[in-house]
């Protein structure tokens, strides 16, 4: 395994921001956040955007007396290190006691695999720009799309590092390439914007004329969509907006939204709160996945967790403050950037497959979305009440029959859990692949059309 190998400044850095912690009688932890990137974006033919971008952010949390306080730098040099020390420590004197928030005790090092993660890319700069000029290019082409107002190819190298004066070092880097686009169809006064992207860890594997059909096709697809009578549908969420949509209402998932009483599944671990055949986990170390972390936070090493087996909820996302305040043990999910307090956060969500075939899980009649609009503002996660304006196309076993717009579905989510009429037997990445899930077929959901 090729390790992420530590710079030593930044180890020489974390023992000065610890040796004066120490004399402060205080412990502390350390993450540093670094970020290499570069976007590129066309217009009309030509290249529009070319930027390059390096960041640098180290964030230190001390913890004295039970009270604990934050500060950060983008600078590294001694001077500005002692600072965020002096800086946190003024901070925690004005915080609220805390004394379930303590340094986690994990004396260990935790390293990703650079050869996996960070593989070699050989395309130079030209062929970055010949793929984002192509993909403009090449929806330009096509028959009614007037513009491509959003596109872009980027890369990114990102890496984590966590110290802690308990002895902690861990090390995370991780490279990604995208690649997405807009496209913008008009046929007289008809008009439609649909887009998608791609994620890879290499430039050559990006496929920009599969990208190409793929936009176009949302795109143009849509320039027809009309209002379907209101009414009761069943529904299939695609596999964008079916993870879009567990992603606004996974705060039911969390431990810090328990604690701080606004969790509406706070007292329901070990109750069914879906349908038997549900079975949703978090998998950060799926190594296919962009979500993929070896550790949280905290720096506590991650493993596989369960979260909702055959319909009942077994546990909620947990850092060691939350498991603290709860008397049970950290899940590894704890969420913190330099910038930030100590939060929750899930890695790689992922449904199992269930038995369904496609004839099956798309017999007969129903609505599948394919965009969504107010996903955020038409939502309450604590509710669990939605409505959105979708877009998609009313099918017919398996059979796109129109396209389909300006029409609100409206539900409760969590109720939704337990109207699921079937779940397809075939696990689908969104494009970011940040979740893994099968199609899911929601019974008679609301739809308001015309």
């Amino acid at each position: 395994m090729e390790q992420s190998a530590i710079n030593p400044a930044l180890i020489a850095a974390s023992e000065q921001v610890f040796d004066r912690v120490r004399k402060a009688g205080a412990e502390a932890d350390l993450i540093i956040l670094e970020s290499e990137s570069l976007s590129l974006k066309a217009s009309q033919g030509e290249l529009e955007e070319h930027s390059i971008s390096q960041t640098q952010t180290f964030g230190v949390r001390v913890i004295k007396d039970e009270k604990v306080g934050i500060a950060y730098s983008e600078a590294s040099d001694a001077e500005s290190l002692s600072w965020i020390v002096d800086q946190a420590l003024q901070n925690a004197t004005y915080s609220a006691a805390e004394p379930s928030e303590r340094i986690a005790t994990n004396a260990q090092t935790l390293f990703t695999d650079d050869s996996y993660f960070c593989p070699k890319d050989s395309i130079t700069i030209d062929q970055q720009i010949d793929m984002v000029l192509g993909l403009e290019r090449g929806l330009l082409e096509k028959p009614k799309v007037k513009n491509v107002p959003y596109n872009g190819v980027s890369e990114s190298l990102s890496g984590r590092y966590l110290f802690s004066t308990a002895g902690l070092s861990a090390a995370s880097r991780q490279r990604a390439v995208y690649a997405y686009a807009y496209a913008l169809a008009e046929d007289g006064e008809k008009n439609a914007m649909e887009g998608t992207g791609q994620v890879s860890r290499l430039s050559t594997e990006l496929d920009i004329p599969k990208l190409v059909e793929s936009v176009a096709g949302l795109s143009l697809d849509m320039l027809e969509g009309k209002a379907i009578p209101s009414g009761r549908y069943d529904v299939i969420f695609d596999h964008e907006c079916q993870i879009s949509l567990f992603n606004v209402f996974s705060m039911v998932l969390s431990g810090k939204a328990a604690k701080d009483g606004i969790n509406p599944w706070r007292e329901k671990v070990g109750q069914s709160v879906a349908d038997p055949r549900l079975q949703l986990s978090d998998k950060p170390l799926m190594m296919d996945g962009f979500g993929y972390s070896l550790f949280d936070d905290e720096g506590t090493a991650t493993a596989d967790t369960p979260l909702i087996i055959d319909g009942v909820l077994q546990t909620l996302i947990h850092n060691t403050v939350t498991a603290n305040h709860f008397g049970v043990t950290t899940t590894g999910h704890a969420s913190r950037g330099p910038r930030s307090s100590l939060g929750v956060g899930y890695h790689q969500l992922m449904i199992e497959a269930g038995s369904a075939a496609d004839s099956e899980l798309k017999a007969g009649e129903y609505l599948e979305v394919t965009s969504m609009a107010g996903l955020h503002s038409g939502a309450n996660a604590i509710s669990g009440d939605f409505s959105l304006g979708v877009s998609g196309f009313l099918c017919r076993d398996g059979q796109r029959i129109k396209p389909v717009r300006g029409v609100t579905v409206a539900a409760n989510f969590y109720k939704l859990l337990n109207q699921i009429q079937c779940i397809g037997d075939t696990l689908h990445w969104n494009w970011e692949r940040s979740s893994v899930m099968p199609s899911i077929r929601f019974a008679e959901l609301a739809v308001s059309g015309e």
